[in-house]
């Protein structure tokens, strides 16, 4: 009996992999597993799981003759009753690597993103909400803000890091969202109400009114923020981390 080795992401991979390229289903095959492979963290140091796989043997000859005993007539009465044996049904595909990823990437950002914690020492609890586009982690529990950091920067940092890694597994990209103690809800509120504010002076005082700089997401809550304000239009100046808004009166 020839065996053959075979590796994947786990076990089952593996052996769905042996079963292709065998041609058998999982019950014909004498299966030995060598080694369960790991996920490691953030994908570094992961190792595939390995399996040595061939066909059973057996030796169908010997044990048919073993119950044949009493001459040529028995063969023939038992070749009359006896019932041929069903094949045996063809195990299920597997699905595809890349379907089964992409159906696990809110699983596997809930994975990362715990590994990440406990490494911070930090034993928070995790719930995950998921839309056709976004994947919503609020972490539960972090009632000092350690993880939220001066205007929400810890928070962005980790968003930052899930997301890379995540991106790693699958070819389906959704955003990710990172949350703790309604952190971006409160953020969200005080962004409408100072654009507010800022909006009002820059229309009495008729001059154009800078905000200091700020990421992405919280620049468009601005712009979104007075977008059908009369009187008011906001651009964005600057580069990168130092880009900023600016609220412009329109003069009539």
């Amino acid at each position: 009996m020839e065996f053959k080795e075979y590796e994947g992401k786990t076990i089952d991979d593996a052996i769905r992999k042996a079963c292709e390229a065998l041609n058998a289903p999982r019950e014909k095959l004498n299966i030995e597993i060598i080694s369960e492979g790991t996920s490691g963290f953030f994908g570094l140091g992961s190792k595939k799981a390995k399996i040595r796989a061939g066909f059973l043997s057996f030796d169908t000859e010997t044990a048919d003759r073993r119950f044949v005993i009493s001459g040529e007539e028995e063969v023939r009465t038992a070749a009359k009753t006896e019932t041929p044996e069903a094949p045996l049904p063809l195990p299920e595909k597997a699905p595809a690597a890349d379907e089964s990823e992409t159906d696990r990437v809110a699983e596997k950002a809930q994975e990362i993103l715990e590994g990440i914690l406990v490494r911070m020492s930090l034993q928070c609890p995790i719930t995950v909400e998921e839309t056709e586009e976004k994947i919503f982690l609020n972490i539960h529990g972090d009632g000092g803000g350690l993880l939220i950091g001066k205007r929400g920067k810890n928070l962005d940092a980790l968003q930052y890091i899930v997301s890379k890694a995540v991106n790693r597994f699958s070819g389906k990209k959704k955003m990710i969202i990172i949350d703790t103690e309604s952190y971006r809800k409160r953020r969200e509120e005080s962004l409408i109400t100072l654009a507010k504010e800022l909006g009002e002076k820059a229309r009495r005082t008729q001059k154009p009114i800078t905000v200091s700089h700020m990421n992405a997401h919280n620049r468009r809550i601005i712009h979104m923020t007075l977008q059908n304000e009369e009187g008011l239009t906001t651009k964005s100046r600057g580069e990168g981390e130092f880009r900023k808004i600016v609220i412009l009166p329109i003069k009539k």
